[in-house]
């Protein structure tokens, strides 16, 4: 696979500064069921990383410590982690909203037969990746039968109570464009998912999620492989807007990779770029010497308490345009209001 990270490093994107904790994101791992070319993870059902008991305990400390309001579980396939369900039982102990960004089709695999309704039980927030509402576009996506695996799973959760308007039970979809271009209007991008997915399949949902590609990872190489990744990083900077700047989402969440050390964000994380420990630190420097995660120097969930992260200056390269470009993406979907 063609390493991106290099063009990356170098940007002359504006700095920002975090504001206070309110989301803890946590990658459990980069073993996955599926194999998506637009994953920024470059996950896989051959990827050994997983976080451990051990580090899975430490995030449950910080839940404590920092008070944290929001857990958001990510990987790979979180839900493969075999201490999924034991952290996501501690954090609704403590009153935690916990969000499971689920591929759905894992809701299906051998031995997850009664995720679903663990995840129902719990009242754990479903975030569902369907990167279209037809069948040609997510299987060439994400692999062949992939979209009826994930109508099955629609309705599955759907049977639980899911995406009937229950803020208990909330089920949000998620888009990722099929190439290198911008994602169209979320507003209207819903308004088409539901009336298809109704019309179709009766499935119901409550939200939709727009999410620009980000040009890292599997997506990253597929670009430079085709001679495209100037051309994309060309209209991510050309549509960057200034009005998405304030409500990029590293100001207020920070990301736990596998091994238990700390980003500014997800994608930081797929880039080897973490937050220093050593608070005079310059980041750009650090990142101008290519540090990476094992670097001493990169901060470990268990050192977090050390170092005050309000107003600390986020990391920042030439993906972070994918964050403001056009409408803006998140985690959370399109920054405009």
């Amino acid at each position: 696979m063609l390493d991106v990270r290099p063009r990356l490093l170098e940007s002359n994107f504006p700095s920002i500064k975090r504001k206070s904790i309110e989301v803890l994101q946590v990658n459990l791992g980069y073993l996955c069921n599926l194999s998506c070319t637009h994953c920024h993870v470059n996950a896989g059902p051959n990827r050994k990383e997983l976080m451990n008991l051990s580090t899975i305990n430490q995030v449950i400390d910080l839940i404590d410590q920092l008070e944290i309001q929001t857990l958001d579980l990510t990987g790979g396939a979180p839900e493969l982690n075999p201490h999924f369900r034991y952290l996501v039982k501690e954090a609704r102990k403590r009153g935690v909203h916990v969000m499971d960004r689920c591929n759905l089709t894992v809701l299906l695999e051998p031995e997850q037969e009664e995720l679903a309704a663990f995840l129902a039980g719990y009242e754990v927030e479903v975030v569902a990746s369907l990167p279209c509402y037809t069948q040609d576009n997510v299987d060439a996506q994400r692999g062949k039968g992939t979209f009826d695996a994930s109508i099955k799973a629609l309705s599955l959760l759907n049977s639980l109570g899911y995406g009937q308007g229950n803020p208990d039970l909330q089920l949000s979809l998620v888009y990722n464009p099929g190439g290198a271009f911008l994602p169209p209007a979320q507003s209207q991008l819903k308004a088409d998912y539901k009336a298809h997915l109704r019309n179709h399949f009766a499935i119901e949902f409550d939200d939709l999620y727009t999410i620009t590609n980000m040009p890292i990872a599997r997506f990253g190489s597929v670009l430079l492989s085709k001679g495209t990744y100037d051309e994309y990083m060309n209209l991510l900077k050309s549509s960057y807007s200034v009005a998405n700047l304030s409500n990029v989402m590293c100001m207020n969440t920070i990301s736990i990779d596998w091994q238990g050390f700390v980003f500014d964000c997800d994608f930081n994380q797929m880039l080897d770029m973490p937050i220093s420990h050593n608070p005079q630190s310059n980041p750009k420097a650090e990142i101008a010497s290519a540090m990476i995660a094992s670097d001493k120097q990169a901060l470990h969930i268990s050192q977090l308490s050390e170092l005050k992260l309000d107003g600390h200056e986020i990391v920042v390269g030439e993906h972070c345009y994918g964050c403001t470009a056009g409408q803006g993406s998140s985690c959370g979907g399109a920054l405009e209001a």
